[in-house]
């Protein structure tokens, strides 16, 4: 069994930790057909993030395709950054979400075998940000296609601790 990832990120609090790597949460748009966030029980259910930034899909197309494998990883990110957006919206404070799932959704060839590396850079930002409160169960899935052409969404399960 391997070693966890350790906490490398110094701050006393998710925020600092977050402001420490130069991020910061987004405001997520309202839509008519979803809410980005359910509770259910004590679980909260985030709904699929894509990579925006402002209004702006960040890229598209197909990872091991159109897309290098770093410039998904920058995606997935982003993606995750959206889910803590998501998740503070429902619990109020970065310092009380807990993950407790991630799915990662990735739009590949049939022969791409490096999803794994892509969710590792978006459980990477949870670690780095929440600490132990960011490790998580997860999936990482290659699909043939996402909504809008995106090369990465991240689905997630979080609690508030």
């Amino acid at each position: 069994m391997s070693l966890p990832l350790a906490q490398t990120v110094k701050g006393d609090t998710a925020s600092e930790r977050l402001q420490a790597l130069g991020l910061e949460l987004p405001e997520l748009d309202g839509n008519a057909y979803f809410v980005h966030h359910r509770a259910v029980g004590e679980s909260i259910h985030i709904s699929g993030q894509l990579p925006f930034k402002d209004g702006v899909l960040l890229g598209q197309g197909i990872v091991g395709k159109d897309v290098e494998l770093e410039a998904a990883m920058e995606l997935a990110r982003h993606a995750a950054l959206n889910c803590l957006a998501a998740a503070v919206q429902a619990v109020g404070d970065l310092d009380r979400v807990r993950i407790v799932q991630m799915l990662v959704f990735v739009a590949s060839p049939p022969d791409f075998a490096l999803q794994s590396q892509i969710a590792n850079a978006a459980s990477e930002l949870l670690i780095e940000v929440l600490g132990e409160n960011g490790r998580h169960a997860r999936t990482a899935i290659g699909a043939a296609g996402l909504p809008l052409n995106t090369p990465v969404e991240i689905q997630m399960v979080v609690t508030s601790v």
